[in-house]
């Protein structure tokens, strides 16, 4: 399946427990003042690639703890992310997604195009925008201090955001 990266990192320890392979996807609409990532923003940037090939990469690295949706936005390409995420948790790896949106509009309309398939596959979510003004270099894997880092499944389970300590 296609899936539209800025690029990836082989052995990130900055983008959520352990060491992760990051896929930075392509596209995001939310552009936020002073965001990390500002050449991700374009929907037509970057390159296409084909999730079997991001598999492969993944599956090279015996060190890995999980894998780090980043972006760009990945739900805005969530179906291609759901199909690679249920692959990558079969090797027993889990899941940080980022994402601009925020839990509560992800849930509510889960049925909108892969957003409820993405979130099933996500064990960790940071949610919401990079605030510039409430930037924040003390708290792990977020950076700006609106952001959560939120227990997806039991998110899913009880119908609304459950944060959980990083």
């Amino acid at each position: 399946m296609e899936l539209r990266i800025a690029g990836t990192v082989n052995d990130s320890i900055v983008d959520g427990p352990g060491i992760r392979f990051t896929i930075f996807t392509q596209g995001c609409p939310h552009n936020c003042k002073g965001c990390h990532n500002p050449q991700t923003h374009a929907f037509d940037g970057g390159e296409l690639t084909d999730t079997d090939v991001l598999l492969e990469k993944i599956k090279s690295n015996p060190l890995l703890d999980g894998v780090t949706f980043s972006g760009g936005d990945p739900f805005c390409q969530a179906i291609p992310l759901a199909y690679l995420g249920r692959q990558i948790k079969e090797l027993g790896l889990n899941i940080v997604t980022y994402t601009g949106y925020d839990f509560e509009e992800l849930y509510k309309n889960r049925e909108h195009n892969g957003w409820g398939e993405l979130l099933e596959v996500t064990d960790i979510l940071i949610d919401g925008k990079f605030v510039e003004e409430l930037r924040d270099w003390n708290i792990k894997f977020r950076g700006s201090s609106n952001q959560r880092y939120i227990d997806c499944p039991e998110s899913l389970k009880h119908g609304r955001a459950i944060e959980a300590e990083p």
